[in-house]
Parts: C-alpha cells; sequence; structure tokens
C-alpha cells in the first residue's frame, strides 16, 4: 500500500517534536527540568511528560475506532487500553497522578508534585509513543481521514482533525519546554 501524502506529512510533523524533545532532554542539566517558571508555570519534565501523555491517548483512541471500537460519546469517556502509558510506563515513572491522567488543569502545585526522572526515561517513554503514531500512520489509508473517532464534540471529531491537534498540541508543548530551558538557563536553576 503506497502511504498517503497526508500521514507523510503528519509522520514528518511528528518526527520533528520527537527531534526537538530529544534535544531538549538530551542538553537540558537535570536540575532545570523541574525547574518552574516564575507564576508556578510548567517545567520542562512535565511538558514532555504531557505532550507524550496526550499523544498516547489519543493514538491509541484513533487506533481503537480503526480497529472497529465505537468512538466515545457523551459523558461516556473511558481511556483507551492500549496505552504505551498503561502497558509499561506508569509503572516505570511512577508519577504520582491517577493512572488515567494526562495533566489537563493541572495546577501550580500538580507540576510542582512531579518527581525527578531520569531524561532517559522520559525520551524512553515519548520515543515509544512516537513509534506507536508511525504505526498508525504507516496504516491509514485515504478513507480513514474521514472516520469519526469522537462524538463528544459537534461535530464529531474525525481521524484527521484529531491528529491535527493532537500534532499542533504537542508542537507548542515542545516549544514551551525549549523556551523554559532558556529561562532556566538565564535564571541559574539548580
Amino acid at each position: 500500500m503506497e502511504r498517503e501524502l497526508a500521514s507523510c506529512v503528519l509522520a514528518d510533523g511528528f518526527a520533528r517534536v520527537r527531534e526537538t524533545v530529544d534535544e531538549v532532554l538530551g542538553s537540558t542539566p537535570p536540575a532545570h527540568l523541574l525547574w518552574q517558571p516564575p507564576g508556578g508555570g510548567n517545567h520542562i519534565a512535565w511538558l514532555i511528560w504531557h505532550l507524550s501523555r496526550v499523544t498516547d491517548d489519543h493514538v491509541a483512541g484513533i487506533t481503537a475506532v480503526l480497529d472497529g471500537a465505537p468512538p466515545p460519546r457523551g459523558d461516556q469517556w473511558t481511556a483507551p487500553s492500549d496505552q504505551a502509558w498503561r502497558a509499561e510506563w506508569a509503572d516505570r515513572l511512577g508519577l504520582p497522578y491517577d493512572r488515567d491522567d494526562f495533566g489537563l488543569g493541572h495546577s501550580p502545585d500538580d507540576v510542582a508534585a512531579f518527581p525527578p526522572v531520569a531524561p532517559s526515561l522520559l525520551g524512553g517513554y515519548h520515543a515509544a509513543v512516537q513509534d506507536r503514531t508511525e504505526a498508525l500512520l504507516g496504516r491509514l489509508r485515504r478513507t480513514d481521514f474521514a472516520v469519526v473517532c469522537d462524538e463528544r464534540w459537534d461535530p464529531p471529531v474525525t481521524v484527521a482533525v484529531r491528529l491535527a491537534s493532537v500534532l499542533n498540541d504537542a508542537t507548542q508543548h515542545v516549544g514551551q519546554a525549549s523556551y523554559v530551558r532558556g529561562l532556566a538557563e538565564r535564571a541559574g536553576a539548580g
């Protein structure tokens, strides 16, 4: 099967996020990973975890629908079971959040509760999510982009819209992580 152009463009975007995650984690002193900007902003470790969790959750949801599960509707949302986080990474990272949490609505105190985590673990989780994302993108056919994967919104969300939204979110958060790295360096964090 020839890969759809849209899948190729999305794959390139997600690969750029992965490159930036690797660059941020590889060039940031460990003491800076948990530094919160004044006013209770999000720190680098939380931002990398959050963008990975959102991608993991949404890619698993799309995959489930394409494999025949009904799309979520109404208030009856259940976290997709086939997530890298649930399969392995929640236990390995040992964060103080609910197992299905992905950071939506976290307060500055919730962000501050994020414990020290080795950059290699954060990077490993992100890589596992990226591998799953790439596998999904590699299997998409043109008709899959129009499949409704979430009926909780008006209008219902299609695979194309969800993937564009996830890429936009990941791009913003990895940009924020890069920005916070610069702020931490200027502040002499750690």
